[in-house]
């Protein structure tokens, strides 16, 4: 087995925690310690077992550190992350990957001139549900996919810290928005978006946007929207999926995939039903002869297949799962969507 490498972590707050704790029982990475610049913080990490370097200099100093992830509030990544690939270390960005295009820019030009790797910790990717619809998608099983709706319901609005003030990067379409763009490319990996259109939700606060409806049109003709919400009391499907020959749905997290796809080509016609006030034929449910219904269980999948990867990508052995151009993506769709909702248009542009 090759050595692993060792990590080190800026920020711990929830992410930061979460990467900390995953290196430490890494098959791949070791966790060399942490920085913070909250006391409190830096001596948490000390009863959690792990090293606290006394400054981020120390941090960015240590010459056995291979690896950096920078886990801090959004309007910090740009410069952490510049300032480890100065300092000769690979890096991993929390998501969003930076503030904007511009931003991303700058650290990708740092990465090359350092000759290190830099990417972005898009772990949704391994979400199950996401890669069951993927799966979906390529089977080709209900036919031409018509639309795609992916949304994340909750009902206590946005977390009472940073994530509420917009010069630090708040609001959900950078928390949660970020995610569901990601995983639309990635079922599309090869098509173009052509338009873009959003609605934000400002439903406990005027700062930043505590939920988002964003309509992304694909080259291929489907409709993909993603939906997040914070005051949402009873929520709609995880994924619901239209095809010309069926639909699909999965109705909350871990839940099965479901599927009905129309059985034959030519069917009797379909008799009425009395539908409150009145009768109706195109309404009418359908049954067992006209229709196939079966259910797909949740695959298993391993997150921490994205530092497996990052690993061997720093040796050389592969290429990075989550590339510049999807970062460049993922980016210019969010700003696509503020552009929008700010004009209140439909933005035609190729993405």
């Amino acid at each position: 087995m090759a050595t692993k490498k060792r990590l080190a972590v800026i920020g711990y707050g929830g992410m930061g925690g979460y990467h900390a704790r995953t290196a430490m029982r890494s098959d791949v990475v070791d966790a060399a310690g942490i920085f913070d610049i909250d006391p409190e913080k830096q001596a948490k990490a000390v009863k959690d077992g792990l090293h606290s370097y006394e400054s981020l200099e120390a941090l960015l100093g240590d010459p056995t550190v291979e690896i950096v992830t920078v886990a801090t509030p959004n309007d910090h990544h740009k410069e952490l992350a510049i300032a480890a690939l100065n300092a000769g270390k690979n890096v991993i960005c929390e998501k969003p990957v930076a503030m904007n295009s511009a931003e991303l820019e700058e650290i990708i030009a740092v990465a090359k001139q350092n000759g290190k790797l830099f990417t972005v910790h898009q772990n949704r990717r391994w979400d199950t549900d996401k890669i069951t619809v993927a799966d979906l998608v390529a089977s080709g099983s209900i036919g031409q996919v018509v639309s795609i709706e992916s949304r994340v319901h909750g009902s206590r609005g946005i977390p009472g810290d940073w994530r509420k003030v917009k010069a630090e990067g708040g609001g959900m379409v950078l928390d949660w928005g970020v995610h569901l763009i990601d995983q639309a490319i990635m079922i599309f990996k090869d098509v173009k978006i052509t338009s873009v259109y959003a609605r934000l939700d400002y439903i406990t606060g005027e700062e930043v946007d505590d939920g988002c409806h964003i309509v992304m049109t694909f080259e291929n003709g489907t409709v993909y929207t993603v939906e997040v919400g914070t005051s949402n009391f009873i929520n709609l499907p995880r994924f619901y999926v239209r095809g010309s020959q069926g639909s699909a749905i999965i109705r909350e997290w871990n839940a099965p995939l479901e599927i009905v796809i129309r059985k034959n080509a030519i069917e009797k016609d379909a008799v009425p039903i009395r539908a409150q006030s009145g009768l109706t034929k195109t309404m009418a449910p359908r049954d067992g002869d006209t229709t196939i219904t079966y259910e797909i269980a949740m695959p298993t999948s391993d997150v921490h297949d994205f530092y497996r990867n990052f690993c061997r990508a720093i040796d050389g052995l592969e290429e990075q799962i989550v590339t510049h151009e999807e970062m460049r993506r993922v980016m210019k769709v969010m700003e696509t969507a503020f552009r929008s909702a700010e004009s209140g248009q439909v933005i035609h542009e190729i993405i």
